[in-house]
């Protein structure tokens, strides 16, 4: 009997999610794949494989990650809960120490070829935040780890280049073009799991740009930092920046130091920021007008909790089992929020016992019995914690210059620096461990909602308010705020003028007769800002109608996917995310009526709302298991397919593994490498 034909994958997209999928394949292959048949994986992205568009070594060497080097992973543990082979392997500080001689040495061994990242990981320790270029060699590393643990008879071809569309039946192979290619790749089965997608302006954005152009100004749309041209940015002009976050942290370093400035250290621990003379002047604001809190420098001083306690698989079937619709901050937010304060008390009670009124199982019996927001667990707490600062507030740590009217723009410096100050003070001091306690609940409570979201109970308005709006942003701005020393490098800017702060809830206009920008907020009453640079200090939302991707372009205009809309009588919201099956992440086709039998949708542009591709060790990270049901599903598809004649069209071979072979030769075209 003749040998099976090979079966053939298309992942389009090489980056942290890709490699992530590549794993698990390796993980379940010795159950799922048949050992003499031959399965040929092609990656296409004009990206390196492994670090992908945004974590790419061509970047300035002064962005830097928002996580510690020891919380970043890309390797499943012993939390992690698959229907596949866990296989664990190093976080990034974990890898780093090799090179330092300070941890064994992890196979494939290569030393970074940059000099300044080698000799950053020879000192990084796992409290440090990384440069996003050690990042880089850690993904790349993992890409060549993965392709090496690979099956014999499993073979990766890179195509350095982008996919355009894909066209074929849900029973027969699927066809990629590629950019540049006359050839296009046939597959059995294509994978999109290309990460943070690019969109074009929005009608808002549109007219901003327009009046920027008419009046010779600057205006940057919603952009990834490290992509935006800012060098139309002058010496010394005013610059109005809509938002707080990372994208406003990055564009601060890159539009300060990355200018020739550079930071003092006095004896005394003040930081001063000695200008080039090159930095614009830095007006920024938001909805809440504060930074992100800063990311916690320090460890738990106490057990780690149980988690989840109050909100996971038993709760959600709870909430499941209603008969009715849910809304997100009636039914589930009490519950998410348990979950948060369980969390924080339990490091408080056993870190911090001396500053506790109660005995810990004394105080855990009621507080499991009592709901939250309710006046009995106000008063329990009231009993258990003296001091109402050890109390968690999670309205106040919320929107915490709600309320706030202050006379004038020095005062709003001023009382602004001191809520910074105090913040970067408390998230370095350990006795505020119990913070820690609440952030490892609130990624409990981000991992168990995606099947709670995948069941569709949640209502329209809910999903777009509560769930892609408020819950979003409130999730980000307590967990994924920026390290310490960028808001101490942020109050050093503010001490020298160089940024400005305008307040909450941001109002942005535009005046025709001076040709500038302006900004306001009710918490300085009467002051507006006048700017002539506006840069909306954000990323590009997920949005399928004005997507920059081909592909996704492509199949949205032939009705080959759908975006994720959620209706109900009272409410329609449009996601603008792709809609697949929450199972193992096949494209629900709307020709179809369902799923695409060989097209599978992965990360950030889809309604499965986990886009982190790489995750915080021992926390059941919601990407792993989905990485692992899609690549059972894969294998189990990929397995049952025929095999057909393919043209695999012509590539750029990448020759960091014996696993990756260049491809076949076609007419006109010569064999790569």
């Amino acid at each position: 009997m003749s040998a099976a034909p090979a079966a053939v994958l298309a992942v389009v997209g090489a980056g942290p999610r890709a490699t992530g999928l590549l794993e698990r394949i390796a993980a379940n292959a010795p159950e799922l794949w048949e050992h003499d048949r031959e399965l040929v994986i092609h990656l296409i992205d004009p990206y390196p494989a492994g670090p992908g568009r945004i974590w790419r070594h061509e970047q300035s060497p002064l962005l830097r990650m928002n996580s510690m080097a020891e919380d970043v992973t890309l390797f499943t543990d012993e939390s992690s809960t698959l229907d596949g082979p866990v296989r664990p392997g190093p976080s990034l500080s974990e890898w780093a120490a090799q090179f330092s001689g300070r941890g064994p040495r992890h196979e494939p061994y290569e030393e970074p070829a940059d000099p300044e990242v080698l000799a950053e990981l020879r000192t990084l320790t796992g409290t440090d935040f990384p440069t996003r270029r050690a990042q880089s060699a850690y993904l790349d590393w993992v890409f060549r780890r993965v392709l090496a643990d690979l099956p014999p008879r499993v073979t990766v071809v890179r195509h350095r280049t982008t996919a355009t569309a894909v066209t074929g039946p849900p029973d027969g192979p699927q066809r990629v073009r590629l950019a540049g290619r006359a050839t296009a790749l046939t597959a059995d089965v294509v994978v999109l799991a290309q990460g943070h997608l690019g969109s074009a302006p929005t009608g808002e954005h549109r007219a901003m740009a327009s009046f920027a152009r008419r009046h010779g100004r600057f205006h940057l749309p919603p952009a990834f930092t490290a992509d935006a041209d800012l060098s139309g940015l002058r010496p010394g002009e005013h610059v109005v920046l809509r938002g707080f976050g990372l994208a406003f942290v990055d564009l601060m370093v890159l539009l300060t130091e990355g200018r020739g400035g550079a930071y003092h250290t006095a004896p005394d621990g003040t930081l001063t920021y000695l200008p080039s003379g090159r930095e614009p002047v830095l007006h920024v604001g938001s909805r809440r007008g504060v930074p992100y809190h800063a990311k916690i420098g320090y460890r738990l001083q106490g057990p780690r909790p149980p988690l989840p306690r109050h909100f996971g698989p038993e709760a959600v079937d709870a909430l499941l089992a209603q008969d009715r619709p849910l809304d997100l901050r009636r039914d589930v937010w009490p519950l998410m929020a348990k979950e948060i304060g369980y969390g924080y008390y339990h490091e408080l009670f056993h870190a911090h016992p001396e500053r506790t009124a109660l005995a810990w199982p004394e105080f855990t019996a009621a507080y499991d019995r009592l709901d939250w927001g309710g006046a009995g667990l106000a008063g329990l707490v009231a009993a258990a914690v003296p001091d109402p600062a050890d109390r968690l507030d999670l309205a106040a740590l919320d929107r915490p210059l709600d309320g706030l009217v202050l006379p004038t723009p020095d005062a709003f410096q001023e009382h602004l620096r001191a809520h910074i100050a105090q913040d970067v003070a408390r998230r370095e001091n350990p006795e505020f461990s119990a913070d820690l306690g609440a952030f490892l609940a609130l990624l409990s409570v981000y991992g168990s909602l995606p099947r709670l979201v995948a069941a569709g109970r949640l209502t329209a308005r809910s999903v777009a308010e509560d769930l892609d709006g408020w819950w979003h942003g409130f999730f980000s701005f307590l967990a994924s705020g920026p390290p310490g020393f960028r808001l101490r490098q942020l109050l050093a800017l503010s001490r020298a003028g160089i940024v400005r702060f305008t307040g909450a809830d941001l109002r942005i206009g535009t005046d025709e007769t001076t040709g500038t920008f302006s900004a306001a907020s009710p918490t300085v009453p009467g002051h507006t800002v006048h700017a002539t640079a506006l840069i909306e200090a954000y990323v590009p939302a997920a949005s399928l109608d004005r997507t920059e991707d081909p592909l996704l372009r492509h199949l949205h205009r032939a009705g080959a996917l759908a975006e994720d809309v959620v209706t109900d009588p009272c409410h329609v919201h449009r996601s603008g995310l792709l809609t697949v099956s929450p199972a193992d992440g096949r494209i629900l086709d709307p020709g179809l009526g369902g799923p695409h039998p060989r097209r599978v949708a992965l990360g950030a542009p889809t309604n499965s709302r986990a886009a982190a591709a790489f995750a915080r060790p021992h926390t059941d990270a919601p990407a792993f298991r989905q990485n692992d049901a899609a690549a059972r599903a894969l294998l189990r598809t990929l397995a049952a397919t025929a095999g057909h004649e393919r043209g695999t069209g012509t590539a750029d071979a990448d020759p960091v593994s014996r696993r990756i072979r260049p491809p076949c030769r076609t007419a006109g075209a010569p064999s790569a490498g």
